[in-house]
């Protein structure tokens, strides 16, 4: 039973076979999707100009876009086509997840395109460092649900995930802290730009892009705790933040801070190939703005307050992402009305700030907290275990939300780029809290991301179920 739910498909009887001696009539640029196979399967399925089984990439196909894919699955042969590299892995996905025991597939014939083009998951590995193994897996997981984006949040006040060359120390102090809210241990981790780069290789191979954000200027006190002079009191030395919540340390805005700022974004785009590099921007307290005679004068040398100052410095660093051929995004606050409109936005407090950022020509993310972090709670039960306190996001909450409102205009919803889920770890420490997070509302939030046309909560109830 598909999740998510094909735009066409039509359940035909009977069965074609696949066991070991299966084998491929592989067309030019079709070996991905191949391989893929192999790897959900655990068949050889070699490639031989004689198979009934073709995978074909046809740049002519027209009306499945950039991602859509045909599937014809008949007693004696199957046929794969889509335009591009990307559809032909969706429907290598479709097909692993339609294989029954025995290595029986359904006769079937689907025609099947997404609905949105940007479809993801936010994993914050800067609260709690989680091994790459898991990371990989989880890639594996949402591939299977057609989630094209792992966005993999690497910095925050409590640890800094990537290393930088050119500021060594990142890790070296800022990747651990002491102790750790609730239980006072210490903890720590880094990944290694081999594995990073090797996760990006990985992940690609599945459909799926890495998209890493380097938090600025706000939960940024690990890479204070590295190097003071970045604060705006250089004499002051900080440790890693041992607390949950807003800390009120942020970057300065000083020349030495924006040499920073483009040393690890030229690292950072060395190691992930993705066209989106993502800049946060949340949670940005101005107090110590505020309180600095610098900050206050490169304040008024731009003819802002030191209020304003957030989306001035988001709007520094995206101009360095610009030159290097990528585009910025940030997480809206209320004074994203002042970013440039190259900067794709994704809405977090509520689906209001992403009208508002669409209406002002932004590309769109819709990420409303009520609708997709998966870190709340998933019921209000009794044997439900901790989680972010604050809210509860049910399963019915997530299937339900809309990334593109009704009472939108048309123009407006154009601007939706699409949506993705969050799990932010402060209060999820391990992998099998996380999987309790994730899932089955993961597995809402695909079919939302994917499937055209009215939702039937039942319907996916029993698919989900079936799987």
């Amino acid at each position: 039973m598909l999740i998510p739910r094909p735009r066409q498909a039509v359940r035909q009887t009977g069965h074609f076979l696949l066991d070991t001696a299966t084998t491929l009539h592989l067309a030019p640029g079709a070996e991905p999707a191949a391989e893929l196979l192999r790897l959900r399967t655990g068949l050889p399925l070699r490639a031989s100009a004689d198979s009934a089984f073709v995978l074909a990439i046809d740049p002519a196909l027209s009306g499945l876009g950039e991602e859509g894919y045909g599937l014809t699955v008949g007693r004696d042969a199957v046929l794969l086509r889509a335009r591009t590299r990307a559809g032909l892995l969706n429907g290598a996905h479709t097909i692993s997840a339609l294989l029954e025991r025995g290595g029986r597939l359904p006769c079937t014939q689907i025609s099947d395109s997404p609905r949105f083009a940007w479809r993801g998951l936010m994993l914050d590995v800067a609260r709690h460092f989680l091994p790459m193994a898991y990371v990989r897996d989880v890639v594996d997981r949402i591939a299977a649900f057609k989630l094209n984006v792992l966005h993999l949040h690497l910095t925050d006040d409590q640890g800094w995930r990537m290393p930088v060359d050119a500021y060594p120390l990142l890790t070296e102090i800022g990747s651990v802290r002491a102790r750790t809210a609730g239980d006072g241990t210490p903890h720590g981790g880094h990944y290694t730009k081999a594995e990073l780069r090797e996760l990006v290789h990985y992940a690609a191979a599945r459909g799926v892009r890495v998209v890493p954000e380097i938090e600025m200027p706000g939960h940024a006190r690990a890479a204070l705790a590295a190097y003071p002079h970045l604060g705006n009191r250089p004499e002051r030395r900080l440790d890693v933040w041992d607390r949950w919540g807003i800390c009120e340390n942020v970057l300065g805005v000083h020349d030495e801070v924006f040499a920073f700022v483009r040393d690890v974004l030229d690292e950072v785009v060395e190691v992930f190939d993705s066209p989106y590099i993502h800049l946060g921007g949340d949670e940005c307290p101005t107090v110590e703005w505020e309180e600095s005679p610098r900050a206050v004068a490169v304040a008024a040398e731009a003819g802002i307050s030191p209020k304003e100052l957030n989306a001035w410095f988001l709007s520094r660093a995206g101009s360095h992402l610009l030159d290097l051929g990528r585009t910025p995004v940030c997480w809206a606050e209320p004074d994203a009305t002042a970013l440039p409109p190259e900067f794709v936005v994704m809405p977090w407090r509520d689906a209001g700030h992403g009208l508002g950022a669409a209406r002002r020509g932004h590309r769109v993310v819709m990420t409303p907290h009520l609708d997709t972090y998966l870190n709340y709670p998933q019921s209000d039960a009794p044997h439900e275990p901790a989680g972010q306190p604050g809210a509860t996001v049910t399963l019915e909450d997530v299937y339900a939300a809309e990334p593109a409102p009704p009472d939108w205009s048309p123009e407006e919803s154009a601007r939706v780029l699409g949506t993705q889920a969050q799990v932010w770890t402060e209060y999820a420490a391990t992998p099998d809290a996380i999987d309790y997070l994730l899932f089955p509302r993961l597995a809402a939030l695909a079919e939302v991301a994917w499937s055209e046309g009215p939702r039937d909560l039942p319907d996916f109830r029993r698919r989900l179920t079936a799987r």
